[in-house]
């Protein structure tokens, strides 16, 4: 799909590496974050276009820092559980 490799937990795909580079999910709820720090989206060719995911780059500094990596990742699987279950089919309940 874009040529990297998906970080799962728990089934959920929360973050992507590509280019030896670590990709965060984003949505309104954690997008600032990534924009106020000037962090670019996710980008790749397809097709001979500029293609966009809701991913952005992890701050470089989670890099040597657990404790920050774990907040940014926790946001990023928070997200992605959201996404989840916006997704789960509701069941109807019959009478």
């Amino acid at each position: 799909m874009f040529g990297g490799a998906g970080v799962y937990c728990e089934g959920l795909m929360f973050a992507l590496l590509y280019d030896e580079t670590l990709y965060l999910k984003v949505d309104d709820s954690n997008k600032p974050d990534f924009v106020s720090e000037n962090l670019p989206q996710f980008t790749y060719g397809k097709d001979g276009k500029q293609m966009e995911m809701a991913y952005f780059r992890s701050p470089e500094r989670c890099l040597d820092d657990m404790d920050e990596m774990t907040f940014w990742c926790r946001k990023a699987f928070d997200v992605a559980f959201q996404a989840a279950q916006r997704k789960k089919p509701k069941h109807k309940v019959k009478n």
